[in-house]
């Protein structure tokens, strides 16, 4: 398919607006606490935004959407165990993580277990999130290839370099400002785009009746139990997957513990009703179009183009360029958050306590910008090299890496918050139990070993299911049972550094974060800036109703474009009131 021109001025703008977002922040940031927190004063609805966003990518669009398409709703347990897990964020997580008073999480990992598991974690963490960021990059760039024609170099070189503009020069307020703007964008296109699937399939109960599913469970189920049994323990993946203390980098950039309490219901709530909205076009798209291949022959995977199918025949010219701006959105929000999170991790937890003890915060800015720039062209790189290769089923490579791989790296930072009295080498030698038996599972005991071994004639899907069933078993059985039994080893320490280092974090972790505890106030700039963004955004919207659509395209882009200029213009006049308010109060105080 050809975009057509409507549909690519408004990617291009898309790309300029996002670019000055890193430009309209700079001025936020004026030491390290600023870039890689946002100095802990961001408001939930902020924070709330980048906690969504983060856990969100256009796998949702593709790997997750060919799930919807071959066996409809059950694609809805990861996103309903996202909601919940985020859910007890709220609950319990949150507040806890805004309170360990930390700028990057492996610093309150250096508390609790000690300098050895700083680098262990420091030097996990930064190359995976690079791979990762790679394959989201890459999925992104061959997908848009595909389907639209883009030049996958071009596409790879121009989204990084723009992730790299916006985190070297913003920082984490750039980064989650842009979240926040991505958020609605999202959300925006998954309701159009929904309801005109509905009408296009003759309504919701028409989508139930038509959808071509052998049950409930979708096809291909020859062991039910099986299926059950993979619901049952995405649950319990997706817990720990938004639970562990590498995720509180959500909600460090809180200004209180009340604020990151609210944004884990924000992103829990998006994680309720967003999905429903997000699956509907897929499963329409297998209604219509039961063979996607016919259509996509360039695709390995054809029904990774189910969503961006549908929305091709329902939405109006202009909008797909939205769209697709979404599918940016989705990637860019993932990448950008990883920089800036991997410079911190880098400059706070190598460089200062390795390299330079006595190094400035002045210093440190520095290192932190030449290291977004040097960690943005790895990851650029990688997609390039990932490009090459031949593509595999986008879901089941998610699911299972995050089994396998994510779960031993995890398991030790969540039980770090809850379990007391551990010998410091119980972090890592979890990590390495961990990814030791997933590696025997993987390639000895894998789900083929066990079908071929017990003939039990399994399917395609129940044999990727199985093997990332075994994953998680593994993770949340074995792995807790090591971390816990290391307590038999514990030995009191004596007084000093480690003693008291471990006697801090416990303390933070346990004392709520005040915003009376910040000496400046910088709520109104935050609600003017981002008001001005959305209206600004909103407007843009709004003229697009001029493109020669139906009426109900015309109406479309109105109400979207409307919606955002309100929100936008109650943003800043409520914060900017706030802000007047605060600097009478300022006045009287002198």
């Amino acid at each position: 398919m050809n975009i057509s021109y409507y549909d690519l001025s408004v990617v291009l703008f898309y790309f300029a607006f996002m670019a000055s977002i890193g430009w309209v922040t700079r001025k936020f940031v004026t030491n390290t606490s600023d870039y890689f927190r946002g100095g802990g004063q961001m408001l939930w609805w902020m924070t709330g935004a980048t906690a969504f966003m983060t856990q969100f990518s256009a796998w949702s669009f593709t790997g997750a959407a060919s799930k919807a398409y071959l066996d409809g709703p059950i694609i809805l347990t990861i996103f309903l165990a996202n909601s919940l897990g985020f859910f007890i964020n709220y609950l319990y997580f949150a507040p806890k993580f805004r309170q360990l008073r930390v700028i990057t999480p492996i610093q309150a990992v250096r508390q609790r277990l000690g300098p050895v598991n700083e680098q262990f974690f420091t030097w996990v963490f930064i190359p995976t999130n690079i791979v990762y960021a790679g394959i989201w990059l890459n999925g992104l760039a061959v997908f848009l290839s595909a389907v639209f024609g883009f030049n996958l170099t071009t596409t790879i070189i121009a989204t990084g370099l723009l992730v790299l503009f916006n985190s070297t020069i913003g920082g984490t307020w750039a980064v989650v400002s842009s979240d926040f703007m991505q958020t609605l964008i999202l959300m925006l296109i998954a309701i159009t785009t929904a309801i005109f699937a509905l009408v296009d399939v003759g309504g919701p109960m028409e989508l139930i009746h038509r959808f071509p599913a052998e049950s409930m469970l979708g096809n291909d189920v020859n062991y039910p139990l099986l299926a059950f049994g993979w619901i049952f323990l995405i649950f319990f993946k997706q817990f720990c997957s938004t639970n562990n203390i590498m995720e509180a980098s959500r909600y460090l950039n809180a200004k209180d513990s009340n604020n990151a309490k609210k944004a884990g219901l924000m992103a829990s709530l998006l994680f309720l009703f967003g999905p429903i909205l997000w699956f509907i076009p897929p499963m329409v798209a297998r209604i219509n179009y039961p063979d996607l291949a016919l259509i996509y022959p360039q695709l390995s995977n054809p029904s990774e183009a189910a969503y961006v199918k549908m929305a091709i025949d329902v939405l109006p010219l202009g909008m797909v360029g939205l769209l697709i701006a979404g599918m940016f959105a989705a990637t860019i929000s993932s990448m950008d958050s990883g920089l800036n999170r991997n410079a911190g991790i880098f400059v706070k937890n190598f460089y200062q306590p390795i390299i330079n003890k006595n190094s400035s915060d002045k210093t440190q800015m520095i290192v932190g910008k030449i290291t977004t720039i040097l960690l943005g062209l790895f990851v650029i790189g990688t997609a390039l090299f990932l490009s090459s290769l031949e593509s595999l089923p986008l879901f089941d490579i998610m699911v299972q890496f995050g089994s396998l791989v994510g779960l031993p790296v995890t398991i030790p930072l969540i039980l770090m918050l809850m379990v007391r009295n551990t010998p410091d080498w119980a972090g890592w030698s979890t990590v390495i139990l961990g990814l030791g038996l997933a590696l025997i599972l993987r390639l000895q005991f894998n789900a083929s070993f066990w079908d071929q071994y017990l003939d039990l004639g399994l399917s395609r899907r129940e044999i990727n299911d199985w093997d990332a069933m075994q994953g998680i078993i593994m993770g949340i059985t074995v792995l807790p049972a090591w971390f816990i039994s290391t307590k038999f080893f514990y030995k009191v320490k004596k007084a000093g550094n480690r003693q008291q280092e471990q006697d801090d974090y416990w303390s933070n972790l346990n004392r709520p974060v005040l915003a009376s505890e910040h000496e400046v106030n910088v709520d109104g700039r935050q609600g003017k800036t981002l008001g001005t963004l959305a209206g600004s955004y909103g407007l843009f919207v709004f003229i697009l109703c001029l493109i020669p659509n139906p009426w109900y395209g015309r109406l479309a882009f109105t109400l979207a474009g409307g919606f955002l200029m309100g929100l936008g213009y109650l943003l800043y006049w409520t914060y900017n009131k706030e802000s007047i308010r605060a600097r009478q109060a300022e006045r009287a105080k002198k």
